[in-house]
């Protein structure tokens, strides 16, 4: 199987291990066909996107220990739904992305040049 490839071509490169991320929760934006969302974008958390997304039904900041899942805070790494990246980019809240870890397959929903914008 070839090794994943980031939006610059080039391997995929880890997103975080602490907190755990990844649709497969391997510290990576991998994706496949069970991942219906796309979580792809290896995004930087920052309060007006936490705030957004809580606003928008998917609290990301309260902790569910249920789920094994502390909570994310302004800093965290975290791999993001390339639609809800999209959605965060219209309504200027977008958090910044780390390109090496954001998943090829991202560019199917957004464009590239929306993501070097919001470059980390």
């Amino acid at each position: 199987m070839d090794k994943p490839l980031n939006v610059l071509g080039g391997a995929l490169e880890p997103c975080s291990m602490a907190p755990l991320t990844g649709f497969y929760r391997d510290g990576c934006c991998n994706t496949g066909p069970e991942d219906g969302g796309r979580h792809t974008v290896c995004v930087i958390v920052n309060a007006e996107f936490l705030a957004l997304s809580k606003y928008l039904g998917n609290d990301l900041s309260t902790p569910r220990p249920e789920y094994r899942f502390a909570g994310l805070k302004p800093g965290d790494r975290w791999c993001l739904c390339a639609a809800r990246f999209m959605q965060a980019a219209e309504e200027l809240a977008a958090p910044l992305v780390v390109l090496e870890s954001t998943h090829m397959r991202t560019l199917d929903i957004v464009p590239l040049e929306l993501l070097q914008a919001h470059k980390a």
